[in-house]
């Protein structure tokens, strides 16, 4: 996943869940500029600051090594049924 496919899937569910980027920036406490970057898939954002962010819309992070292929291709399967 790179830079771009994260701002666009930020998008997306700040959509869905109904906030402006200015409601979503003052609930997630960051700058409706760095949002907007974000969602633009600025590829220099703040790690700290995007993590916040997809906390703050109810994601959890989790990092798989690439060596992991079966379980990785289980995920993306699962996920793109969704």
């Amino acid at each position: 996943m790179d830079s771009k496919r994260i701002g666009e899937l930020i998008k997306t569910v700040r959509k869905e869940q109904g906030f402006t980027q200015a409601e979503a920036a003052g609930y997630l406490n960051v700058g409706i500029r760095f949002l907007s970057e974000l969602e633009n898939g600025k590829p220099t954002a703040q790690l700290g600051k995007v993590l916040q962010v997809l906390e703050g819309l109810g994601y959890e992070t989790v990092l798989i090594p690439k060596s992991k292929r079966k379980l990785i291709n289980y995920i993306k399967k699962n996920l793109n049924d969704e």
